[in-house]
């Protein structure tokens, strides 16, 4: 039995990561800024309250760390605290970055263009402390993620469309790849043991690409049916800002007819990454799919 690590357990993929690598028999030390609630508590799951953007106190013994959360702050703390040859120190690390590290680098929003910088340099960062160190580092560079009704992108514009009913379309042709996270926690599990996958970066999307106005029509069409789709013109995309509670910034506008997709053929290979195609009903996740109706 080995003992993992797991930082951001509490978020979209560690909903589906963690029941399985205690299934397995591993022994998981979950980390979270906030403690352990409801039914994540568990006799195979260990959680503790850490924060990285502060600073983690002393933590078990682990042969393994997972990253789920923010890269920066986890690059920087397993910069501070691996240590080449150390002694029972992890072996293995695999951690989550973002295909933003890419797709924003020429952003007409500086704060995108800041935010690809700091991803970039993150992996940089994090694969030179692990080739140093001895340890095999893996980083996967997902898409849009859904699956729970947590995230920040299509379960809120699927809250919009069951809010108010309907649900503006801009005409954006742009390609999307929608990966749900039960997917990601699968590719976790599948590199974990495979050398294949030392040293590299992989980019994961969905096993459906779709363009952007048609993944909106059918998240408005469900089921469960949510909205009433709402044809507008691209140029009065700006208004299409209500979709994500004014959060839908220059950067993103631009993208609306850039496709912003993932090339699975390496995960595929080295590991047999095969995700799923898109379902409208996965977005708001089990519980608010039937609470939708």
């Amino acid at each position: 039995m080995s003992s993992i690590l797991v930082f951001g357990a509490s978020g979209v993929i560690g909903e589906f990561l963690l029941p399985q690598l205690a299934a397995r028999g591993e022994r998981v030390l979950a980390v979270s800024r906030t403690a352990a609630s409801r039914a994540r508590a568990s006799g195979k799951i260990d959680w503790l309250q850490g924060d990285l953007c502060v600073e983690v106190a002393s933590l078990p013994p682990h042969d393994a760390v997972l990253s789920l959360g923010p890269l920066d702050a986890f690059a920087a703390w397993f910069a501070r605290t691996a240590s080449a040859g150390t002694r029972g120190g992890p072996k293995r690390v695999i951690a989550i970055s973002s295909m933003s590290a890419e797709s924003k680098r020429d952003s007409v929003d500086a704060a995108e263009r800041e935010l690809s910088t700091r991803l970039r340099t993150a992996e940089t960062l994090l694969m030179q402390t692990a080739r140093e160190c001895g340890i095999g580092c893996t980083i996967f560079r997902p898409t849009l993620i859904y699956g729970t009704g947590r995230d920040r992108s299509l379960a809120s514009i699927a809250r919009f469309a069951k809010r108010f009913r309907v649900l503006p379309i801009p005409r954006a042709d742009g390609l999307r790849q929608p990966v749900h996270a039960a997917d990601l926690a699968a590719a976790f599990l599948a590199a974990f043991d495979n050398a294949a996958t030392f040293g590299k970066i992989y980019e994961l999307g969905g096993g459906e690409r779709l363009r952007f106005d048609a993944l909106l029509r059918r998240i408005a069409a469900g089921p469960p049916r949510l909205a009433l789709p709402l044809p507008v013109p691209l140029t009065f995309a700006r208004a299409g800002a209500l979709l994500l509670r004014g959060r839908l910034g220059a950067g993103a506008l631009a993208r609306l007819s850039e496709p912003l997709i993932a090339d699975n053929t390496a995960a595929e290979r080295d590991f047999g990454y095969t995700p799923r195609a898109f379902r409208a009903q996965d977005v708001f996740g089990c519980a608010d799919s039937r609470s939708a109706d």
